[in-house]
C-alpha cells in the first residue's frame, strides 16, 4: 500500500529542485509518484516506502529535508 508523505526540502532555484528531481527519478522502483513545488519549497512523495526511507533517499540531494506530514 502506498503512502503519500509531504517533506519541507531547501530548494532554491532550479537546480536544486532538479537535484531533488534526478534523486527521485533514480528510485523509480520505490517511488510510485512525486510533485515538487520550489516555490513553496515541498516535495510531496508517493510511496510504499515508510516516511524515514523516503526521507533517507530526499537528503541524496545534499539539501535540508524536514518532514511535514
Amino acid at each position: 500500500m502506498a503512502n503519500t508523505y509531504v517533506f519541507k526540502v531547501e530548494m532554491t532555484c532550479e537546480g536544486c529542485s532538479g537535484a531533488v528531481k534526478r534523486i527521485l527519478e533514480r528510485n523509480q522502483d520505490k517511488v510510485s509518484d512525486f510533485k515538487i513545488d520550489l516555490e513553496g519549497k515541498t516535495v510531496t512523495v508517493t510511496s510504499a516506502l515508510s516516511k524515514d526511507e523516503v526521507e533517507v533517499i530526499l537528503k541524496k540531494c545534499g539539501k535540508e529535508v524536514t518532514f511535514l506530514n
